[in-house]
């Protein structure tokens, strides 16, 4: 069982973030990564579902707003891909599994590998020593970074596109399932910078208008010689405060850094914001993270 001290949570709340190394084991990687596998295997996406997923803020608006495809993807398993690997007719440039940049957004509810792992006694063990009393999960992702195109994810604040009053009420957790370095595009966070709030927002854009989400505010300049690299082993979980600053880097090297990746909100007296993309369902109202 993975054990977390009250030193380690101590500096997760300084910090905004903290590496819990060996959290899973190489085995509970690897059936993700073989269940992500067979996923893909029987994936069908026809051509106007073909979204290219960016964080670059025009093709955000662009490539993501306009398309219903991303905006109903909060109760579903659906596949994101990176930039050029499909011809302007929609058809597959590279082998498809190398094209996917992500799938998102409810492998937690909806595939049994994903569901385990997330509400996972370790997990629920944690988010205990943390003090969540109500945590339901919002999202999940499964994250390629693909060797070579794994595109960069500039710099961010979770609680700009998962908005809470009041906020510091989200927390990520983030799981290397290879080993993720500076090479193939481990994460880098500006230790310290989740207490200053958020100066963006991404929401619903009003009904009539051309894209389905807009940026409200803007994200400041930051000093780059701020971020540190966060190296870490397969197996390793990162925790993510809501609202610390990170970013990763291209991915240059020839090896992939797969990823999968939850988000939590501790629901106890906190309103999710109604302007968020994703919204719960009545398929899928958030799931309590404690079983």
């Amino acid at each position: 069982m993975a054990f977390v001290t009250q030193h380690q949570i101590q500096k997760f709340r300084k910090d905004g973030f903290l590496v819990l190394e060996h959290f899973f084991t190489a085995e509970e990687c690897d059936s993700m990564r073989n269940q992500i596998q067979r996923i893909i295997a029987e994936m069908e996406v026809p051509p106007h579902c073909r979204t290219e997923f960016s964080t670059k803020e025009e093709e955000q608006l662009q490539a993501q707003g306009s398309s219903d495809y991303f905006l109903t993807s909060g109760d579903k398993i659906r596949f994101f891909f990176e930039k050029g690997v499909l011809d302007e007719r929609g058809n597959f440039l590279i082998p498809k599994e190398k094209s996917v940049s992500k799938i998102g957004h409810a492998l937690h509810a909806y595939d049994p590998v994903f569901k385990q792992i997330t509400h996972s006694s370790k997990v629920q063990e944690l988010g205990r020593k943390l003090g969540l009393e109500r945590p339901v999960v919002v999202q999940s992702m499964y994250i390629f970074k693909q060797p070579g195109i794994g595109g960069e994810v500039t710099p961010h604040q979770d609680a700009t596109f998962l908005h809470t009053e009041p906020l510091g009420r989200i927390l990520g957790f983030w799981i290397a399932l290879e080993d993720a370095t500076r090479e193939n595009g481990c994460l880098w966070f500006i230790p310290g910078s989740h207490t200053s709030g958020i100066t963006r927002r991404m929401v619903r854009a009003a009904s009539g208008t051309s894209t389905c989400v807009e940026f409200v505010g803007s994200e400041p300049a930051y000093d780059n010689s701020q971020f540190i690299p966060l190296p870490i082993s397969k197996g390793g979980l990162i925790l993510i405060h809501g609202e610390v600053v990170h970013k990763s880097e291209l991915n240059s090297s020839e090896s992939s850094r797969h990823a999968f990746t939850f988000h939590v909100m501790e629901a106890k007296d906190t309103s999710w914001s109604k302007e968020n993309w994703l919204q719960p369902t009545p398929e899928l109202p958030f799931p309590s993270l404690y079983t």
